[in-house]
């Protein structure tokens, strides 16, 4: 089993290879690494225990996952990692960023075109 740093790293590094091939406008491998990356940096997170010695760690991890989940369009996700992220007692500063990611979420997942499906497919999907 990998450790919590080692599976931070490597979500770090997943996500800075994640960047370039945004940048370079290779948008499917960008989204493949993101994916990966926020996979990996949930499972830290959530392998730092929660009690008061690891809370500045815990918090941040719980903060970086989510803002992967919400790279790769993961709105439920992340706003479960926030709320993971908020059940103990955050630094502050902490506290405050994964509020602020919470409102980002919101107005990200309003702007996500809802999908249309025409009332005769729902009849048809229904029987």
């Amino acid at each position: 089993m990998k450790t919590i740093k080692e599976l931070h790293e490597k979500a770090m590094d997943l996500a800075e290879f994640a960047f370039v091939a945004k940048i370079r406008g290779k948008l499917a491998k960008a989204e493949k690494l993101f994916r990966q990356a926020f996979e990996s940096e949930s499972q830290a997170a959530r392998l730092v225990p929660n009690n008061p010695s690891s809370e500045l760690t815990r918090s941040v991890l719980y903060r970086s996952a989510a803002t992967l989940a919400l790279d790769c369009n993961e709105f439920c996700e992340a706003e479960q990692l926030i709320t993971e992220g908020l059940a103990s007692n955050p630094p502050s500063e902490i506290e405050q960023e994964l509020r602020e990611l919470y409102e980002q979420i919101k107005k990200q997942a309003v702007s996500v075109e809802p999908i249309s499906v025409k009332s005769q497919e729902l009849t048809q999907v229904a029987n």
